[in-house]
């Protein structure tokens, strides 16, 4: 089951320095509880804060490791190539009309980097085929319950149940992780429809961030027995 932790400080606090701090805090936090990637989502910040704060969350995460499994927590930087190259991230989250996932390979390549993990966001069956068509490590698709914003449309376990099982699966298909009002009460439901995990910002930058990590490991388990 792939834990996928969305930042954004701005839901943290209005002051710009508490902010940063608060997220560092639960970045950390995350991190040694185990989920499987962060995606640093301050899209509001210029290329040379987000390199600033990418740094700080990359010595942070890579610091942290999962008890036991030999695992670690990975860092991507939100659609910027360039900045998660600078600040030694371990990939990239693209939305779907960025550069491809394949493109972005070649750029972390030409870098020195030869398996960065890349992420693209998904809100239809089209999208998640032409994601691992071009190499995307998973796809995150969304949003499953919809967002509080009266534009956003959910797009439901129907559709989910769709992009996980009736594309055309290679023997080994790429994950399709549910975004868009996931909480603990409802990632058992999209664990059945075939997501191979669960994304959020509140499901993970909220409440005790270690507890969320252990239910929703044990619930894949109960699941999976």
């Amino acid at each position: 089951m792939f834990l996928y932790y969305i930042t954004d400080r701005r839901q943290l606090s209005t002051d710009h320095d508490e902010s940063i701090r608060l997220l560092l805090d639960r970045i950390s936090a995350a991190a040694n509880a185990g989920v499987d990637a962060i995606q640093l989502r301050e899209k509001d910040l210029s290329g040379r804060e987000l390199v600033t704060l990418g740094l700080r969350a990359a010595g942070l995460v890579h610091r942290s490791s999962r008890s036991g499994s030999g695992a670690r927590t990975r860092l991507l930087i939100n659609s910027r190539v360039d900045v998660a190259i600078a600040c030694g991230a371990d990939g990239v989250h693209l939305r779907s009309d960025d550069f491809s996932a394949a493109d972005a390979r070649v750029v972390f390549g030409h870098a020195g980097i030869p398996s960065p993990l890349i992420g693209v966001s998904c809100h239809e069956l089209g999208e998640v085929e032409l994601a691992e068509g071009n190499g995307a490590n998973f796809a995150v698709y969304g949003p499953v319950f919809g967002k509080p914003r009266p534009e956003a449309t959910a797009t439901g376990l129907i559709n989910l149940e769709a992009v996980c099982r009736r594309r055309k699966l290679p023997e080994h298909p790429m994950p399709v992780v549910a975004l868009g009002g996931v909480t603990v009460d409802n990632a058992a439901e999209c664990l059945r429809r075939g997501a191979g995990g669960v994304a959020g910002i509140r499901l993970f930058q909220n409440g005790n961030v270690t507890e969320t990590v252990s239910y929703l490991r044990n619930l894949a388990e109960d699941l999976r027995g």
